[in-house]
């Protein structure tokens, strides 16, 4: 597995796993691989009793974790909810390996997305040659879920077509996929369940119904409470998309990560961090990830056609590329921000005659 770009987490992270495996004695829901206790002390982090430590997965709220972990020892599904960048289907896939021990039982949603993607299709040789049977019958994520007691991970559900969607119906709710060509039906095995994922910013797409909805606990994961929460999160996954992608370059300083995570947050938010200046806010989302790109996109360019020391002018680059979406209204936000905003802090000099060149 050395040489694959990006484990799943079950591999990535299975020290950790077999750690807390070792020293969870907690009651287990039926086919989970470790408590929920464990689950949530994987994905926030902690040190274990004998003194392994596990490294965070979700910085933030741990309160949402809690409700997440419950609700899939419940019969409901879970739908992670926010804006793009809010780390859902970083915890969808993390949560899934925790609990299922294998997170790539996966339905990625898109507007082609169909009812047999979802449920299941056929082997059209095998069906001309022998007429419908179990062995023509070709099942889908879900089905090998429900099967196996796992958790089958939707990505993206908003973006799947509304009467696609509710094929997910007599899942969730009968735990039961009826196969009528076959007379037969799936039921599903104790510690099924779904994880579904969706963004705001695709509201009014494919609206969930409200038979779906239902049948789903929200948990609506924010964007980072705090800088220095936002700051944390970009350090943590820089470093380790650092190691991954073998960057030449030194990891950033910890100055350079806190002018991007506050010019994110200061164009998110619409002012500045001291509340004094309004300014215009770009259509680009400016989330977390993209901030944690930028970073890694200049340590690209300090490694390979710099000194190997991210600065500002490899900076820079990175962040017109997110800010600047749209090329005119965005060109006009990112502008003024420059010369209202980061032209008057003195310590940001290198960075505003950085960016000024670059425009």
């Amino acid at each position: 597995m050395s040489n694959v770009l990006r484990q799943h987490a079950e591999h990535q992270f299975a020290e950790e796993l077999d750690a807390l495996q070792k020293v969870d004695d907690r009651q287990r829901p039926a086919n989970w691989k470790l408590s929920p206790w464990a689950v949530l002390t994987y994905l926030m982090g902690g040190k274990l009793a004998n003194g392994f430590e596990v490294s965070p997965k979700y910085i933030g709220n741990s309160r949402l974790m809690e409700i997440a972990v419950s609700t899939l020892a419940t019969d409901r599904a879970l739908l992670l909810y926010g804006v793009p960048g809010t780390a859902k289907s970083w915890v969808s896939e993390h949560l899934a390996a925790a609990v299922s021990g294998d997170s790539t039982m996966l339905i990625q949603g898109t507007a082609g997305t169909s009812e047999e993607q979802l449920r299941y299709g056929w082997n059209y040789a095998e069906l001309l040659a022998n007429g419908p049977s179990e062995k023509a019958l070709v099942p889908s994520p879900l089905v090998h879920a429900m099967r196996l007691g796992k958790i089958a991970r939707v990505e993206e559900l908003t973006r799947i077509p509304a009467d696609v969607q509710d094929t997910l119906i007599t899942v969730l709710s009968e735990k039961t996929l009826p196969i009528p060509e076959l007379g037969s039906e799936v039921q599903a095995v104790r510690g099924f369940s779904v994880i579904a994922t969706a963004n705001n910013r695709d509201k009014g797409v494919n609206e969930l119904s409200s038979a779906l909805k239902r049948r789903f606990n929200t948990v609506v994961l924010p964007v980072p409470s705090s800088e220095a929460e936002e700051v944390q999160i970009v350090v943590k996954r820089v470093a380790e998309l650092g190691r991954a992608l073998a960057l030449p370059a030194e990891p950033p300083a910890l100055q350079e990560v806190r002018r991007v995570v506050q010019i994110f947050r200061e164009l998110r938010n619409g002012q500045t961090e001291d509340g004094k200046t309004r300014i215009k806010s770009p259509s680009s989302t400016l989330s977390t990830a993209e901030a944690i790109s930028v970073i890694n996109s200049g340590m690209a360019l300090a490694g390979h056609f710099g000194d190997g020391v991210l600065r500002s002018a490899d900076v820079a680059s990175g962040l017109i590329g997110a800010v600047i979406k749209d090329p005119v209204q965005d060109h006009v936000v990112w502008k003024e921000y420059l010369e209202t905003v980061v032209k008057e802090r003195t310590d940001w000099k290198d960075l505003y005659r950085a960016c000024r060149e670059q425009l």
